[in-house]
């Protein structure tokens, strides 16, 4: 009852929290006190220790109230007494039998007390061991995310590495996050993604690095590819008869480029070594993952930008170093070719980044960069190309250029500008070529014989028409040994025409041009060989002063037959093209002006010759001009001369005149050389009388120059060629003639009498030329009485004669005048 007093006088807000469980353990059943003393230990240490304090408080305040109480029931507790006295001695008998039991209750239950004090114990111990498992169960987890994001380092999986991390700070950190070590695994997380930038960023520049080694086997392996499809393709072609062109079906990437004409599995019908061989791809030769890391982790780490923006820059750094040429690079078809598979490679892994990865190149940057490399590369080859001398060089060059075009053409590159710097290169090769056969050409020339060909035996016929066009049906009647008329050099410079032809057409193929234009460029180059090439060898080779007349004339006779053989050189390019002559824009040989020219240059050179040789002839005249009379037969230089003439003039009339072309030509020439002959020695003989240095003339030799014209004379009536009509060629001597006929007859009474009359009998001699020899002559009767002692003589004998040649001299100079003023 004092409990419940005390209970209600005191506030609830001031009992504390000991005073609380005092008043459970007062209040509360003695079973439920257990709990309620639990809490006791369970809170902060040594509280027990102050709850015993408090509770001996508690203890001895209610002692004092058991006092009080006692106090007040004194009496009753006297009476009480007395009446526990009479029960004292069965207390005590009680008090025995309690001992006893307290006793044998002590012993039972001190084995009790050990084994609750071991249960409590061990259910301490348990609740420890659950409340660690499941902190275990919680921190396990990080940890092992963490162990696994260490190991994902230690192995170089970046990128599996940032989505651990990302994990850790979204998922499993936040769980456990009061831990101290957590919040140390959370702070070294962004120096873990540091880390992992720089050595993605150093694996890239490694890949770099190596992708410039690995760009030239990619290059190789993609052209090679190309080259065998090309061949493929060829021969498709060659069996459809058709210009179409395919891309090739090669891969570098893992992607087929698309195929034109149907032609998508070509590689099925490849029947080669090479058909059987895995077809290489770029992630054979080269390990990309480097660039994937690099993107995934910059892409993770919001810097995609970044990356982006420097691996374009290092990728045009390495562009603007593949583009750069070697100095020598000119010299082998090998330096070309390398220089085309480090761009191919370089290019094909462009290619490749661009569609294995989704915005890390653009189709515009590779455009772009293709562009700029473009113009580099049409430079450079533009540059190399004029060094080049050699035609077999320039070809391959040509094909590297049309591999190394279709080969990016595959890929989506434009390569249009390759092909219009073909044509240029086109040109350069044909000036190759052209330098090449001037040699080709001055070697046939310098070992011709300049002979007819001799024919043993029909073999040897054969032999020859199969190499030249030749057909003549009077030779082929004739039996063998025979001679054809044309000399070696005429096949041999038409076979070389023809393999001209072939190494042009060998350019021309594979550019992607149609039949018809090919057939112009062959057409077109084919002129140029003949009108600049073939001849200026022929004016050189007519020019040299070891080809004599002879030689002319055969010349003259294989130029003919070269001018006959363009139509079927004509027939020849025509067969190669399939494009009809009379297509309306096809260009035409006009190279048979080249023969025309030539062969006029060479009867040029012909009459010049002839005109050098009489002058020889002429330089070794020796005449006395003052001899009294004639040796009565003509000079022995006229007479050698006119030896000469006659073997020159029998080459030409022994000419090979089996057909009427030849026949026509060789008299014309002979003709025409003849008459030039004559002429040129007409003249010279009369320079030779109307010498400024030759001062005076006798008639004695006078009368033996007569004698030598004579010759001259008989000479050109012998027919030395035949065809002259009448006395055609007699006429060339006919002013030495008349001025002779003149002064051995002395008949200046009819010359002057008749002086311009169409009927004159010397009608061509000049009254100047007349003047000029006479006044030599009369010096020379002057002299020669002067040194015989007998001027005197002469005087009184032939006055009349010196009257009449100062008579004539004054009317020729009086006639001489008259023409000067008249005109």
């Amino acid at each position: 009852m004092m409990t419940s007093n005390m209970a209600e006088n005191e506030s609830v807000e001031c009992i504390t929290e000991h005073e609380r469980i005092l008043q459970e353990i007062e209040s509360t059943d003695t079973a439920c006190v257990g709990p309620t003393l639990r809490s006791v230990y369970d809170d902060q240490p040594n509280a027990h220790k102050r709850f015993m304090e408090k509770l001996e408080v508690r203890i001895r305040n209610h002692d004092r109230e058991i006092e009080k109480m006692c106090n007040f029931h004194h009496q009753g507790f006297v009476d009480a007494i007395t009446e526990l006295l009479k029960v004292r001695a069965d207390a005590e008998k009680l008090m025995g039998q309690v001992t006893d039991t307290n006793r044998r209750l002590q012993d039972a239950g001190r084995e009790v007390t050990a084994q609750t004090e071991e249960v409590i114990r061990c259910r301490i111990q348990q609740r420890n061991m659950t409340t660690t498992v499941e902190r275990l169960q919680l921190c396990i987890p990080v940890l092992e995310m963490y162990s696994k994001l260490k190991e994902q380092l230690q192995s170089k999986r970046h990128y599996a590495a940032l989505k651990t991390m990302e994990q850790l700070e979204k998922v499993f950190i936040p769980r456990v996050s009061r831990y101290r070590f957590c919040q140390i695994m959370a702070d070294n997380l962004p120096k873990l993604r540091e880390d992992i930038k720089d050595i993605s960023m150093s694996d890239l520049k490694d890949f770099l690095e190596s992708i410039r080694k690995h760009s030239d086997k990619i290059g190789e392996t993609a052209m090679k590819q190309a080259q065998q499809h090309r061949t493929f393709n060829s021969v498709v072609q060659k069996q459809d008869s058709g210009m179409g062109y395919t891309k090739p079906v090669y891969s570098l990437n893992g992607r087929t480029p698309t195929q034109h004409n149907g032609l998508a599995a070509a590689e099925e019908g490849v029947e080669d070594d090479q058909s059987e061989e895995e077809v290489l791809t770029a992630q054979d030769l080269v390990d990309f993952s480097p660039v994937y890391r690099c993107l995934h982790i910059y892409t993770v780490l919001g810097d995609r930008e970044t990356f982006e923006n420097y691996y374009r820059k290092q990728r045009k750094k390495q562009a603007r170093l593949v583009l750069q040429p070697q100095s020598n690079m000119h010299e082998t078809v090998e330096g070309y070719r390398r220089y085309f598979n480090q761009i191919v490679g370089f290019f094909l892994v462009e290619d490749h980044v661009l569609h294995s990865t989704q915005g890390l190149l653009t189709r515009a940057f590779t455009d772009e960069l293709w562009n700029m490399a473009l113009s580099k590369i049409t430079a450079v080859l533009r540059t190399h190309s004029s060094y080049c001398s050699d035609p077999d060089l320039v070809l391959e060059l040509k094909n590297l250029i049309v591999i190394f075009a279709d080969t990016l053409q595959g890929y989506g590159y434009p390569v249009n500008r390759l092909f219009d710097l073909l044509y240029e290169i086109r040109d350069q090769y044909n000036e190759t070529l052209l330098k090449k056969w001037v040699l080709v050409f001055r070697e046939i020339f310098e070992l011709d014989n300049y002979s007819p060909i001799p024919v043993e035996t029909e073999e040897d016929y054969k032999s020859v028409i199969s190499r030249f066009p030749f057909h003549d049906a009077e030779i082929e009647k004739q039996d063998f040994p025979k001679k054809l008329p044309m000399s070696q050099s005429v096949p041999q410079i038409y076979v070389q025409v023809k393999e001209f032809i072939y190494a042009s057409l060998k350019f021309s193929e594979s550019l992607h041009r149609s039949w018809t234009e090919i057939d112009d460029m062959l057409r077109k180059s084919t002129n140029l060989l003949l009108t600049r090439t073939l001849s200026g060898c022929l004016q050189n080779l007519i020019k040299k002063p070891h080809i004599g007349l002879t030689e002319l004339v055969q010349i003259i006779i294989n130029t003919t037959h070269l001018e006959q053989a363009c139509k079927y050189l004509e027939d020849f390019i025509t067969n190669i093209t399939n494009v009809s002559p009379e297509t309306v824009h096809t260009t035409r040989l006009y190279g048979l002006s080249t023969f025309k020219d030539a062969r006029h240059a060479a009867e040029g050179e012909i009459y010049t010759k002839l005109n050098q040789k009489i002058d020889e002839f002429i330089q070794l005249a020796d005449y006395d001009w003052g001899m009294p009379e004639s040796d009565g037969q003509a000079s022995g230089y006229l007479m050698d001369l006119i030896n000469f003439l006659r073997s020159t003039f029998q080459v030409f009339t022994h000419l090979p005149n089996n057909c009427n072309d030849h026949a026509a030509m060789s008299g014309k020439v002979a003709q025409t050389a003849c008459m030039s002959a004559c002429k040129h020695l007409s003249t010279s003989l009369m320079q030779m009388l109307l010498d400024c240095e030759l001062k005076q003339i006798s008639m004695g030799a006078v009368q033996q120059f007569n004698l030598d014209v004579i010759q001259c004379e008989l000479f050109a009536s012998s027919e030395p060629v035949p065809g002259f009509q009448g006395d055609t060629l007699q006429l060339a001597f006919i002013d030495l003639r008349q001025l002779l006929d003149l002064f051995m007859v002395w008949d200046w009474s009819t010359y002057l009498a008749d002086y311009g009359q169409p009927t004159s009998k010397y009608l061509r001699v000049n009254p100047s030329t007349a003047l000029a020899l006479l006044e030599k002559v009369y010096r020379g009767m002057k002299d020669t009485s002067k040194k015989n002692n007998i001027f005197s003589q002469f005087r009184k004998n032939d006055r009349d004669k010196q009257k009449l040649i100062e008579t004539v001299v004054k009317q020729l100079r009086s006639l001489v005048n008259g023409m000067s003023q008249h005109s």
